[in-house]
């Protein structure tokens, strides 16, 4: 990337590639602009329009580039932009990579937000704030293909915080509303914690490698292997020291376990956000930057085991807590949380290409998900606690049937290939058995995250199921509900003067109350969602995990390991069948407790109440914060302010001047009475005492 190329020019691609790579990532900024700039003065559905076409547009833009890697044709292209930072030897360029690695991001954050948009036509109808909120989607997108195209680190640090700052924008959009904001600040103080750990690997980097090129960095890595470095006031290995602060920053965004306690609470924002934040963009950050960084992570082999443990120990610990959450949301966001694990273990041991197949498909099957319970909730009038659904199936069919193509996905329904038979099933069956069959095929560390990943597995199909049990079938509860009451109130009393509907049937647990299915807007996204659910996985599977996909696919764009890929086609009946089995055990469980026999639930949160309060408040993880950082900082924080800033530095400083002049004046006001004979009497004393001391000298 010399100075010498224009602005647009290709280096490894043709000129149409490099300005269909320039569109996809500079129109949605460009409608982040309009939109923003224009707000209401342009209206709805002019910036509704300009948003939502800009992404429609570089969504169909970047479908061709991914499919000219999967058929081989094509090569890693680097398009320059400008000149960024020069400073002695440090030059940073701005430029806009694409790889293999990248299409595939591509495609996923573009066709997931591209489609996030359309839903929000519907979904935001009626909110008044419809171009900021546009404006806000459009600049996440654009920060996301800025951090997925970066060709060095610091370029890839700008859309890190990028998506940072959208989110926050995106999760607090109720700004009037307490939780969303104090929501929003979690999340942004969370990821500064993982954000700080982020830098200082980049500091390293640089220090170690002398420059910021990611692909100079990686072609290096492999030969820093066995070197030392100072941190810490002791000497360590340099790419341990460099690849665990890395993962630091990937464990914030990613919601790994230690910087998670943001992503629950992002359920405060508009249900869009969710899915574009939770399904196939932020959230997959942190992975993304593993896998592009994968030659440094496997120059070290303790920062591979920290990653898988980590992993491993996020898809446990947020599994546990989805099985006794009531928040539709954020049973799905607990969900992403432990699907994130798996992505990560798998990285862990080396299967990068399957951590990247297991994000490819779960970003079409978590963001259908989570646009489904969207569906839901607008269905119930933003009731969003499941206990108050049921008998939804025949009022919403269409919403049914894709968020149950959506749970067959994530619960990995599918036919193992025995036999010589090939494996057929949903999206998340190829991907999440992909990443087990590596992670036993691996070794020792390996084997105890497919243990760990197959028990999570078990009881993500119990939740999962949990969830559709409680919301669609059954008899209607609807009628407990605060915000289903209300409704029910509005539209009475606007029958009362003859502007309402009439006539409701007023069957048991219903209250009257008519759930009805969403409009075109939001049913149009599920639907093409739910054929990424069904086939994603059938389709891409031998592209991203084949063991000559190193070659035909990812052609240097992260590190696969060959003899990897072969031993997990090679593990024994057991282990394939093993996720398999413990789904069909998660389908019983729920369908015993939710179908066949109701009351197992509360007797079995009676029976173990301890381990039910101890899942149902997250593990007490907030609370442990609260106790050990966030009190002690408040506590700080007061007494820099009460005793430092107004005890010390204000009493003595500007109000301690402030509080001697305005006695001074006091005191002199007292000698200006108005009357001759005290000014006379004044002028006397003066006169006295000038004499005596010109006497006395």
């Amino acid at each position: 990337m010399g100075p010498s190329l224009r602005w647009g020019d290709a280096l490894g691609g043709d000129r149409v590639t490099s300005t269909f790579i320039l569109l996809i990532v500079f129109l949605p900024l460009l409608a982040a602009v309009i939109a923003g700039l224009g707000n209401r003065a342009l209206g709805n559905v002019a910036a509704k329009t300009v948003t939502t076409g800009a992404l429609f547009v570089a969504c169909a833009l970047s479908w061709p580039i991914f499919f000219s890697y999967l058929a081989g044709t094509a090569t890693a292209t680097v398009v320059p932009v400008f000149d960024w930072i020069n400073s002695g030897s440090m030059h940073i360029g701005w430029a806009l990579r694409v790889d293999a690695l990248t299409a595939v991001m591509l495609v996923v954050v573009t066709t997931v937000s591209a489609l996030v948009h359309l839903y929000s036509w519907g979904y935001m109808e009626e909110d008044p704030d419809q171009p900021r909120f546009f404006a806000y989607l459009s600049l996440f997108t654009f920060a996301m293909l800025m951090l997925v195209t970066a060709d060095n680190i610091v370029q890839m640090f700008f859309g890190w915080e990028g998506v940072g700052l959208a989110s926050y924008l995106l999760i607090g959009f109720w700004f009037k509303k307490p939780s969303a904001n104090a929501a929003a600040i979690k999340a942004f103080v969370v990821n500064r914690v993982g954000d700080l750990g982020f830098m200082l690997g980049i500091f390293g980097t640089y220090l170690v490698f002398n420059t910021i090129s990611i692909p100079e960095i990686l072609a290096a890595a492999p030969n820093m292997a066995g070197s030392t470095i100072g941190f810490l006031w002791f000497r360590a290995d340099t790419m341990t020291v460099l690849c665990l602060l890395l993962f630091v920053g990937a464990m914030g965004k990613s919601a790994q376990l230690g910087l998670h306690t943001w992503l629950p609470d992002a359920m405060e924002g508009p249900t869009p956000v969710s899915a574009l934040i939770h399904a196939a963009t932020m959230v997959t950050a942190g992975v993304f930057m593993v896998c592009r960084l994968s030659p440094m992570f496997e120059a070290s082999p303790t920062a591979l085991g920290v990653v898988t443990f980590i992993g491993a120990a996020t898809c446990l610990f947020a599994a546990t807590i989805g099985c006794v959450q009531t928040d539709i949301k954020r049973v799905i966001a607990y969900s992403t949380c432990s699907q994130l694990g798996y992505m990560f273990f798998a990285a862990g041991v080396g299967a990068f290409g399957g951590a990247m197949f297991h994000l490819f498909t779960h970003a079409f099957f978590k963001a259908l998900l989570f646009l489904c319970a969207g569906s839901v909730i607008v269905a119930m009038h933003h009731e969003q606690d499941m206990r108050f659904y049921g008998g939804l199936r025949k009022r919403i069919p269409v919403t049914f049937w894709a968020m149950v193509a959506g749970t067959l996905a994530i619960t990995g329904v599918g036919l193992p290939g025995i036999g010589g038979l090939p494996a057929f099933g949903f999206a998340g069956f190829h991907s999440k058995d992909a990443v087990l069959e590596a992670s036993f095929a691996s070794g020792y560390g390996g084997e105890i995250a497919w243990w760990v990943g197959t028990f999570a597995a078990l009881l993500t199909s119990f939740y999962s199921w949990r969830l559709i049990f409680l919301t669609f079938f059954g008899k209607p509860r609807w009628v407990e509900s605060e915000h289903i009451q209300h409704a029910l109130h509005d539209e009475h009393h606007g029958a009362h003067h003859g502007d309402g509907a009439h006539g409701h049937e007023n069957e048991a647990g219903t209250g009257g109350y008519r759930p009805h299915e969403s409009p075109l807007s939001i049913l149009i996204p599920l639907v093409l969602l739910s054929v990424g659910a069904v086939a994603a996985g059938y389709a891409f599977q031998n592209y991203f995990i084949a063991p000559d996909a190193g070659e035909t696919f990812w052609k240097g764009a992260l590190y696969h390991s060959e003899h990897l890929m072969h031993a997990m086609h090679e593990v024994p009946v057991w282990v394939k069948l093993g996720p398999t089995i413990v789904m069909l055990i998660g389908l019983y469980v729920a369908w015993l407790a939710y179908i066949r026999k109701t009351d197992i639930p509360a007797h079995t949160a009676k029976a173990f109440e301890p381990v039910y309060r101890f899942l149902l408040n997250k593990w007490y993880v907030d609370e442990l914060y609260d106790l050990l950082f966030v009190r002690p900082a408040f506590a700080i924080g007061r007494l820099f302010w009460k005793r430092g800033d107004e005890g010390t530095i204000d009493r003595l400083g500007p109000n301690g001047i402030a509080a001697v002049i305005d006695g001074g004046s006091r005191v002199a006001g007292r000698l200006q009475s108005g009357y001759v004979y005290t000014y006379a009497f004044v002028m006397l004393i003066g006169l006295t005492a000038a004499v005596t001391w010109a006497i006395a000298g």
